[in-house]
């Protein structure tokens, strides 16, 4: 590694994007976030919350009778109403600002990055970065930045990507793989890449991480729009019982005249004051202060798992998905799989077959070409070839087409693969197929392991040989530690597990009974990938899977949430509508589970919301109509000081539990697996029950307290 490419590397560490840190109510946060929150405060803006616009109409309202007619009690009504749209702007405000921090760290990552254009003649020029366009080849060595987002067509190298993940070890990209894909202003540490611009401008992938975790591009989802509805209709609807006490508290005061005039009911009916205090205790004011700060926390607690989501919907989505699509490879097992053992057919010996397997695999740069080379040398001491043995080889390399690979050194040509492409290869030679085989195959598959089968042709002028089969290679595929754990957890959620695998059907029925999950995709085509997500879909279902390919990129588009791994090509990224910057599969079951807890979440509050409700009815209506109808002092239960102090004590209590459910709002509930009922069940208890009781408490406190100033 070179000396400039070193210092790249630990500026690239210095200034990558660090997690927030400090307690969800850091004072130093509020503070940074209050500017914002008052800013909030303009109607313009505050409008698109229906429930806190009544919140400041009614303050400005009482503002203005208050100045007309002014008292102590008045003055602190209206002080506490500024205060409720203060801190639900608030809210919002250090939701936001936990994104804009992260949005700063990677701003200080974006460099004036001069890139080498290729031209039609092959020669290079300097450009800036900013003038690159799609379609654009450059060049990058070690030590120089990737001026742009794009695919590598030529080369491999080490790549450091602390700017973009955090992560300080760098990682392997290289051309014509689902390793191609590279993000501009990561480091090429090693060796050198040809890279063919992807991004269209202004819209790199650090533009949009930017954009994304700021919040400034976050639309609202289908629930949340459905439930500010729900909100605005219920907002609407108190403010219309509130008016029509009005009228009747005239009437009724009418017909009473022998009633003394309160603070709250005089000659002219309600005081304006006391009605603004009922119907901003009786609006659902908590979830409407905290119902945006929910669905920027769902996203954020996404990005401090290093992923993405491009819209909310797809967060959204994922709390409700019902089926789960998991690569086989890598998600459910290890990933490389190792050759276990040398299996040959009768009449053949142990050590020709592994000679032969070694010879076959010396051309496959898989995981697998390579642990059969190594097999062999280990267990049968094969010694490595010289370069004069194989000067007249022919190599036949790996690929997915073929699924062989193998070599032709004169006469002598020997294949190893997969059993149905070997099989074809030996016939097409002439050769036969022994029946135990067949047999053998399939022992090795309903195991759980992969078998490969090699075969070879021996032959000169004065003795022609037909194809033969030596024997099978037995690959034995891990399946991850707690897989079956985690599946379980799944299924107690509702969630059905699909795991996809280009095996044979028996090995993928091996792998999928030993890790747990409900059913399994033999044999996986793209196009049976889209097919069973259609499917799934026809029947009212919401999938997710992962992918990294571009042959992914269709499956990826069509399922409800995709989430495409950072290592993968751009096609991926661009057809997901999550990217995950570690590219570890296995997170999809992570973000399903944030996607819970976000629902959760909004519902909880929302049920502690309108629970809360109830307790201020006994607060302040009895208040209100005390003197007009004494019988309602029953109604009284938490034995309030007077009207002012119970009028006061919910208008303060109203305003303090915004302030409180913040930190809950932005870690969200915390999610358990369960079915429907149990988690309706929990719901109920903790945030029903506990919504009816925790006002009752509260008001009753804050009226001790304001019963010991004079006038209350």
């Amino acid at each position: 590694m070179t000396v400039t490419a070193i210092e790249h590397r630990i500026h690239a560490q210095r200034h990558a994007p660090k997690r927030v840190q400090g307690g969800l109510l850091d004072p130093k946060m509020l503070w940074q976030a209050l500017p914002d929150a008052l800013r909030k405060l303009d109607p313009r803006t505050l409008w698109r919350n229906p429930v806190m616009f009544i919140v400041e109409l009614g303050a400005v309202w009482s503002t203005i009778l208050t100045a007309l007619n002014p008292s102590w009690f008045a003055w602190l009504i209206v002080v506490w109403l500024w205060l409720t749209v203060v801190f639900a702007n608030l809210a919002e405000a250090v939701a936001e600002g936990r994104g804009k921090a992260q949005a700063d760290s990677l701003r200080r990552t974006r460099t004036a990055t001069v890139a080498r254009r290729l031209i039609e003649s092959g020669v290079e020029e300097e450009v800036a970065a900013s003038l690159l366009r799609e379609g654009d080849i450059v060049v990058v060595e070690a030590g120089q930045t990737i001026p742009g987002d794009g695919d590598v067509i030529e080369g491999i190298a080490s790549v450091d990507e602390s700017a973009i993940t955090g992560e300080s070890a760098p990682v392997i990209r290289e051309s014509g793989g689902d390793r191609s894909a590279v993000t501009g202003g990561t480091t090429v540490l090693s060796d050198r890449l040809v890279v063919r611009i992807t991004q269209r401008q202004g819209e790199s992938f650090i533009d949009r991480m930017i954009a994304l975790v700021e919040g400034a591009n976050r639309q609202k989802t289908p629930n949340e729009i459905a439930l500010n509805i729900l909100l605005a209709s219920l907002t609407i609807i108190f403010v219309f019982a509130v008016a029509t006490l009005q009228p009747l508290a005239i009437y009724s005061k009418a017909n009473n005249p022998g009633v003394p005039d309160s603070l709250a009911l005089n000659g002219d009916g309600i005081s304006g004051i006391a009605m603004v205090a009922l119907l901003v205790c009786l609006i659902p004011t908590t979830i409407g202060a905290l119902l945006s700060a929910i669905g920027i926390a769902g996203m954020d607690r996404l990005v401090q798992r290093n992923v993405l989501a491009m819209s909310g919907r797809a967060v959204e989505a994922a709390g409700d998905v019902n089926t789960l699509l998991l690569d086989k490879t890598g998600t459910i097992t290890l990933g490389n799989r190792q050759a276990a053992a040398f299996v040959p057919l009768p009449g053949v010996s142990a050590e020709t077959l592994a000679d032969a397997a070694q010879l076959a695999s010396l051309a496959d740069e898989t995981p697998e070409g390579r642990s059969i080379v190594v097999f062999a040398k280990q267990h049968f001491g094969l010694r490595a070839r010289t370069s004069g043995e194989l000067d007249d080889a022919h190599w036949v390399e790996f690929s997915a087409t073929t699924r062989m690979s193998g070599v032709d050194i004169g006469e002598h040509r020997v294949r190893k693969g997969a059993a149905s492409a070997v099989v074809e290869w030996v016939r097409s030679e002439g050769g036969t197929v022994p029946t135990q085989l067949g047999d053998l195959v399939d022992s090795i598959s309903a195991a759980g392991g992969t078998p490969l089968v090699v075969a070879h042709v021996v032959t000169d002028d004065t003795d022609p040989k037909a194809a033969e089969v030596l024997g099978v290679i037995h690959l034995k595929d891990v399946v991850k530690q707690g897989m079956r754990e985690r599946f379980d957890e799944m299924r107690r959620m509702g969630i059905r597990t699909v795991m996809i695998t280009g095996d044979n059907p028996l090995t993928a029925k091996a792998i999928a009974d030993e890790a747990g999950v409900d059913d399994f995709l033999a044999e996986a085509t793209p196009e049976d990938k889209m097919a069973l997500i259609r499917k799934e879909q026809a029947g009212g279902k919401l999938v997710a899977m992962t992918g990294d390919g571009t042959n992914d990129a269709p499956a990826l588009a069509q399922a409800d949430v995709g989430v495409a791994m950072n290592t993968g090509t751009s096609a991926a990224k661009e057809a997901g509508n999550m990217v995950d910057l570690d590219s570890d599969p296995t997170k999809l079951i992570e973000i399903v589970e944030i996607g819970k807890q976000l629902l959760i979440t909004r519902g909880a509050l929302t049920t502690f919301s309108i629970a809360n409700d109830i307790a201020k009815y006994f607060a302040i209506i009895p208040a209100l109509f005390v003197s007009l109808f004494p019988g309602l002092d029953l109604l009284n239960v938490m034995r309030l000081h007077s009207p002012q102090s119970a009028i006061l004590s919910a208008v303060i209590f109203n305003a303090i539990v915004i302030v409180a459910l913040i930190p809950l709002a932005l870690r969200g509930v915390r999610y358990t697996p369960g079915g429907a009922s149990k988690l309706l069940s929990r719901n109920l208890y903790v945030y029903g029950l506990g919504g009816i009781i925790a006002p009752f408490v509260g008001i009753k406190l804050i009226d001790l307290i304001v019963q010991l100033f004079p006038g209350m």
